[in-house]
């Protein structure tokens, strides 16, 4: 059975006047937690900062700008651009968690905290620079109010995802941190793409290679994050298949949201295009061609992944206690000849 990942973490107060100067300097002060989190905003914007920050073209655009012509933003607003808003939020909240997570025992009291705030201060920075920037420019018109109105709602509903996202990694135990990492696995494809084809229209072998990556990253990150979560608890199985189903369910939401949004036909027939979304949602979602593999290839690298693990473990354990035993056929003993331990014990953190 694998340790219970609810056990109590070490206090690391650092008030106790007996703990040595050096452990103190060896913590993060609440100045870097807050350039941390600032830091994983800006790594999860790098997609759009790489490609040149011009906003997309605009259908209600108050005068006939070329692109070029268009001002620089921190957030791509457009409705053909839905998911990678998601993606720039999400992806810098996964990051600031997993910062979070690798550091816990270095932080100071309020650390997940300070970088949560350094997290939305750049963030909320970028939705109000943007929100301006494009209000600004489009024609006074209530299809621009509502317009502007529904690019907020997503920023911000994408921004609240971020937030649990990150508190998951950096403090759930390992079922709600897998939980996480699968939100952020199925957004992971807009980034990358982002990053490596900033112009999605070229051709070739190399851009060929990028989406066949892009095609089967979420299965593997899914993957990988059961492994790492194990499944030696109930907690663990329950999040392990929850997984699997945002694995299931997310890309088709996406490619749902995606249509219907970046229809010009319906955009002016709201309830057409909710009626678009469902329909689109269905058919990705029941299709076995497009909904199966991905699960498949996200369960056998989960399963060998944990494999691994096992063997890993079973490894130690066995050099554990051959030790004592290539020695004097004793307990080693201390020097004031108490018997001493022949491992230390196992973790029962994570």
């Amino acid at each position: 059975m694998e340790p219970d990942d609810t056990a109590t973490e070490p206090d690391r107060s650092t008030d106790d006047p007996t703990e040595p100067e050096a452990a103190h300097s060896r913590q993060l002060g609440w100045w870097l937690c807050l350039l941390i989190g600032a830091g994983a905003a800006a790594l999860g914007l790098l997609p759009w900062l790489v490609e040149g920050m011009r906003l997309p073209l605009q259908n209600l655009w108050a005068t006939d700008a070329a692109p070029e012509e268009y001002p620089l933003v921190l957030l791509p607003f457009s409705q053909y651009f839905l998911t990678r808003i998601a993606a720039l939020l999400v992806v810098g909240a996964a990051t600031a968690g997993i910062v979070a997570r690798a550091t816990r025992t270095r932080q100071r009291r309020f650390g997940v905290a300070w970088m949560l705030v350094g997290l939305l201060a750049v963030q909320a920075t970028a939705i109000v620079q943007t929100t301006t920037v494009v209000r600004g420019g489009l024609e006074e018109r209530v299809e621009s109010d509502l317009y502007v109105a529904a690019l907020v709602g997503i920023a911000v509903l994408a921004n609240l995802v971020g937030v649990l996202v990150m508190l998951l990694v950096a403090a759930a135990p390992r079922a709600g941190a897998v939980i996480a990492f699968a939100l952020t696995a199925v957004l992971a494809p807009s980034w990358v793409g982002g990053l490596l084809l900033p112009d999605p229209v070229t051709t070739g072998p190399v851009t060929d290679a990028v989406l066949l990556v892009l095609r089967w990253l979420p299965a593997v990150l899914v993957g990988v994050a059961i492994a790492w979560g194990g499944v030696g608890t109930v907690g663990r199985v329950i999040a392990a298949i929850v997984a699997l189903a945002v694995l299931w369910i997310g890309p088709a939401l996406i490619i749902a949201v995606s249509s219907a949004a970046g229809s010009r036909v319906l955009a002016r027939h709201p309830d057409e295009m909710l009626d678009q979304a469902v329909g689109v949602f269905r058919s990705a979602s029941t299709m076995p061609d497009v909904v199966v593999p991905p699960l498949v290839v996200a369960v056998v690298i989960a399963a060998l992944g944990l494999l691994a693990r096992l063997v890993v473990r079973r490894n130690r354990a066995s050099t554990r206690a051959r030790g004592p035993a290539e020695g004097s056929g004793h307990p080693s003993a201390d020097v004031d000849g108490n018997a001493a331990p022949c491992g230390s014990p196992a973790s029962r953190t994570d």
